[in-house]
């Protein structure tokens, strides 16, 4: 039903609106329309897959019900399962995970949930709307985070579960309720099944239910009761890398990991704490703008000190939750083996790209936003005055801040220029249910760009088949068309099988200018049977 003017004017609807529920319920349609128009304007642009990342998370996620061998083992060592889970309803849809709209319809859903808990969060931390409002529009219109919360990247479902801590926490400051409690646990679990920063986040959450609670009895039990249910998070990731791969720390120290990825190369920030924060402060102010952090910095200083003892230690937990993500990252950098790069620090180091990880600095906006909400507290002049002062600097110089695109412009124009001409080659060359074989999983982009079932593909997520076919190419290998780098291990196995069968010739080759050539084969003859 249409709402009138006047229903619009009157007293009743406009008390719902400033009410907490109302307001919040408002803000929820605000956020939701915000990022349905931001992942349409992101699909039509084409830029939805253009991370490396977020093609292989939605093809992770389809992999689990779409694969020679589908189940929990497709859920692979590094990248924790929540995401490819909430991803599943909707790329077992061929259209939409061809389009890449099966991984960014979540991912949308997911930053808008985050949204509103964090509008509801700050609403009870400053006990205002206009404060919320102002720092759901810092976070949620930053050209990154529409970005980010666009494609099929874990941040959206990350900023969610956190924003959801955050609310909870908070609430259960106000209440030390069951539900608030129980809000808390579930939400910790879930940011630990999303990214390992979650993981770094559940002690400091314990603490504070133990030393926030009612009754030292109610205390421990209600801190017990947290553990339990946030250590199932990591609980089940410990036995999936156990069972599967045979070491609970495999994610940590397996060849896929970030460590393995890193290796012993050398970057900035590694062992080295002044050059860990210089570079994540530099992609900090790309992508916030050094407005923004400034302002956010302002801001946490008058929280503490412009509204009271009471006001202060209310404003204690959320800063300092808050304060924990850029804390972890530079951490990282340190002595993780996560470096960032940008363009504007040129490192000493040859071979590194411009861009890496910039997507870290996401970790500074939630609190950045936190500290102009607490400015918006002196009225509708100043927390307008603020609002200009931060999205001046990105409207003047709209590319520069936004980082994650920029990265995800670069580091995939190779990838996006074989995939393109590999797929259009093939979809004049192949039958109907034809099988292919492949060395690496970034090719599953080809085959999603052809509606390629991944079924119909072997590669290195079938573990077992897919390593009897390379090393026993004469019994086990039967796939029509084979997709290598040259020397991979597929490669390998093609050049033994010449001896004995079965004998792959090659059609194309695809070369990309500071990319390995991509080498299509197609079987040309079955091995003659044995007696």
């Amino acid at each position: 039903m249409a709402v009138s003017k006047n229903s619009r004017n009157s007293p009743r609807f406009s008390g719902f609106v400033s009410s907490p529920a109302g307001s919040v319920a408002l803000c929820a349609l605000v956020c939701a329309v915000t990022m349905a128009f931001a992942a349409l304007h992101f699909y039509r642009s084409g830029v939805t897959l253009w991370y490396g990342d977020a093609e292989a998370h939605m093809n992770q996620a389809r992999r689990i019900i779409d694969s020679r061998t589908p189940g929990l083992s497709q859920l692979g060592s590094t990248w924790l399962p929540l995401p490819h889970f909430l991803m599943i309803p909707f790329v077992r849809h061929d259209d939409l995970w061809k389009t890449g709209l099966g991984g960014a319809i979540p991912a949308a859903m997911a930053m808008t949930l985050a949204s509103i808990f964090f509008f509801a969060a700050v609403r009870r931390v400053f006990d205002s709307s206009l404060s919320a409002t102002v720092a759901t529009a810092v976070f949620l219109l930053n050209p990154n985070t529409l970005y980010l919360g666009s494609i099929p990247m874990t941040e959206p479902y990350f900023f969610a579960a956190v924003f959801a801590v955050l609310y909870f926490t908070v609430r259960f400051g106000e209440t030390r309720g069951w539900g608030a409690l129980l809000g808390v646990s579930i939400a910790a679990c879930a940011a630990s099944l999303t990214r390992y920063d979650g993981w770094f986040l559940l002690p400091f959450v314990a603490l504070y239910l133990l030393v926030s609670g009612k009754g030292a009895v109610r205390r421990v039990s209600g801190t017990l009761v947290f553990c339990l249910i946030a250590a199932v998070g990591p609980a089940f990731w410990l036995a999936q890398n156990r069972w599967y791969f045979g070491d609970p720390l495999y994610f940590y120290r397996g060849p896929w990991s970030a460590m393995a990825i890193q290796g012993k190369s050398a970057y900035p920030g590694h062992g080295d704490w002044h050059l860990a924060v210089q570079y994540f402060i530099e992609a900090s102010r790309l992508l916030a703008g050094w407005p923004a952090i400034a302002l956010g910095a302002i801001g946490v200083l008058v929280a503490f000190a412009g509204g009271g003892r009471r006001q202060a230690l209310s404003v204690i937990w959320p800063v300092f939750l808050l304060a924990l993500l850029p804390a972890f990252y530079i951490w990282n950098i340190h002595s993780a083996a996560s470096p960032i790069f940008v363009p504007t620090l040129k490192p000493s180091y040859a071979g590194h790209p411009s861009f890496y990880n910039t997507r870290y600095a996401m970790a500074i906006l939630p609190l950045a936003a936190l500290g102009i909400g607490a400015i918006a507290r002196f009225g509708k002049v100043a927390a307008t005055l603020a609002l200009l002062t931060v999205f001046s600097t990105v409207l003047l110089h709209p590319t520069e801040h936004s980082i994650t695109w920029q990265e995800s412009d670069v580091n995939s124009r190779a990838r996006r220029d074989w995939t393109a001409q590999t797929a259009e080659w093939l979809k004049h060359k192949i039958g109907p249910n034809e099988t292919f074989i492949t060395s690496f999983g970034d090719m599953t982009g080809i085959y999603r760009t052809l509606g390629i079932p991944l079924r119909d593909t072997l590669t290195g997520d079938n573990d077992v088949e897919f390593v009897m076919a390379v090393r026993n190419p004469q019994v086990f290998l039967h796939t029509d068309w084979a997709i290598v780098t040259g020397g991979d291990e597929v490669q390998g196995a093609l050049d033994r099988a010449r001896r004995d069968g079965p004998r792959y010739e090659l059609q194309q080759r695809i070369t990309v200018r500071g990319e390995p050539a991509l080498e299509i084969y197609k079987r040309v003859y079955d091995p003659p049977e044995l007696p």
